[in-house]
């Protein structure tokens, strides 16, 4: 979905967690009534082979997500609420109704991903702050935007585009300059930062000219960054 003239994508980090817990259907549900452009999520897979959609590595109760079948894991959810979703079931609760950014957290686990978003109905990206991740999936020609997280300002954006094949840069907001942007963008790239809740914070940003801003709110933001 595109973003209002000169105004970044407002998009929401792991749906609207201070509303709904968050990487939960119903937190996602809440991100796309409140008009995101796009969501933000972190996946994992099970030992079967099933990508799913949590932050950690490991479950609440203890087991990593990779030791453990889907049937497992399932069975071991008795709040509906609050259960771990499939990256499917998102892909179907959102329905093209936003860019979808993935973030591979699992390890070796992008031959998983990449099929569930290739049946995607909108638009959809691959970012880690696995980087050799992502070297991994430019080398496989995969249609989808491919992007590197960062929080250090000692990282060239730019080298890192070129080392990973990365069209999307994700820096933290508190290391974005203007020259940064200006040099992703004579790449042919797009700067998303993460993650940002203040409003003057975030329409500094978009003065600055960055493509998408990463929010816990997407409600504070929407519409009000634009110049």
């Amino acid at each position: 979905m595109a973003s209002a003239p000169n105004r970044p994508l407002v998009i929401a980090h792991r749906g609207m967690p201070r509303q709904a817990r968050e990487n939960t259907v119903a937190s996602f549900a809440l991100a796309l009534a409140a008009g995101a452009d796009g969501i933000e999520l972190d996946v994992h897979a099970t030992a079967d082979g099933v990508v799913v959609v949590h932050h950690d590595a490991t479950l609440e109760t203890g087991p990593a997500i990779a030791s453990v079948t889907f049937e497992s894991l399932a069975r071991g959810e008795t709040d509906r609420a609050r259960r771990i979703p499939t990256l499917a079931e998102v892909c179907a609760l959102v329905g093209g109704r936003a860019e979808l950014l993935v973030e591979i957290k699992g390890t070796n686990i992008e031959a998983l991903v990449v099929p569930v978003l290739d049946d995607y109905a909108g638009t959809a990206a691959i970012h880690s702050f696995d980087h050799a991740c992502i070297r991994r999936l430019a080398r496989t020609g995969t249609k989808h935007r491919l992007g590197v997280l960062f929080e250090s300002s000692s990282e060239s954006p730019t080298a890192l585009m070129r080392d990973t094949g990365a069209l999307d840069v994700w820096p933290a907001h508190s290391i974005v300059t203007r020259a940064l942007v200006a040099e992703v963008h004579a790449m042919g790239g797009r700067v998303i930062v993460w993650t940002v809740n203040d409003l003057q914070d975030a329409k500094r940003l978009a003065s600055l000219g960055v493509d998408g801003i990463c929010t816990d709110d997407v409600a504070l933001l929407r519409d009000r960054t634009g110049s």
